[in-house]
């Protein structure tokens, strides 16, 4: 099953129900890199409230939400790989990247959940989560906490609109940053990825050089290559 890490909201009509309008809703997959659309709205049916969700596998549930307005982080990823591409950030493979940070002092931003930081982390790497455990009780925090209960995820997490801030609090503007997570993602194009594949740290790269930071690299193969080909790894626990 995969793993859902945020819950976003988009702009489109639907036929589902002549009488209602149902506000989309994507899920973003950790494990696949995919956005999966869900329309959910309140339909009334011989006495009994449903709700209705129709996503690309065919599964069907419901809720009823309100939207908040649209992040930076939400933008399609054909957009944030053009504006990578042009403010020339870089991937570079585990090996380089740990030469980097013991030999050119790059700064190691390990932009996964917190408690994975915990579990295991290359030395010297800093965490700002760029997305965490969803915290408010809106109307639109209950319909997402509900689209993750669906998949069987009770730990249902959003886009953490403190990223920035604390990035920034933590590593200046004209410190050279390798941002990293979990699958790492990739801008290469290829014959089933044309335009490549989405991750966390790639989106957290797009929103670095959108707010000023001038030498972002990227963690290609991600940290789960840094652990499987043995580089040096610390714990908190």
């Amino acid at each position: 099953m995969a793993a859902l890490t945020s819950v976003a909201p988009h702009s489109s009509s639907s036929a589902l129900h002549p009488k209602f309008h149902p506000t989309p809703v994507s899920l973003y997959s950790n494990t696949t890199n995919q956005l999966h659309t869900c329309y959910w709205k309140a339909v009334r049916l011989s006495s009994r409230r449903q709700s209705l969700c129709s996503i690309p596998s065919g599964l069907i549930i419901h809720a009823a939400a309100t939207k908040p307005a649209k992040s930076p982080a939400e933008e399609e990823w054909k957009v944030k790989r053009e504006l990578l591409l042009q403010k020339r950030v870089r991937s570079v493979e585990v090996k380089e990247a740990l030469r980097l940070q013991n030999e050119n002092n790059f700064v190691l931003l390990d932009v996964r959940p917190e408690a994975e930081f915990k579990e295991a982390h290359p030395p010297g790497a800093i965490n700002v989560q760029i997305y965490r455990l969803i915290k408010e009780w809106t109307a639109w925090d209950i319909a997402r906490r509900a689209a993750f209960a669906f998949f069987g995820i009770f730990a249902g997490t959003e886009e953490n609109p403190e990223f920035i801030q604390i990035v920034e609090s933590k590593i200046g503007k004209d410190a050279k940053i390798i941002v990293a997570c979990s699958a790492g993602g990739t801008m290469k194009p290829s014959q089933n990825l044309p335009e490549g594949q989405q991750s966390r740290s790639l989106i957290a790269a797009y929103l670095l050089v959108l707010n000023g930071y001038t030498n972002v690299y990227h963690l290609e193969g991600g940290l789960y290559t840094w652990f499987k080909e043995g580089l040096p790894t610390v714990s908190d626990k």
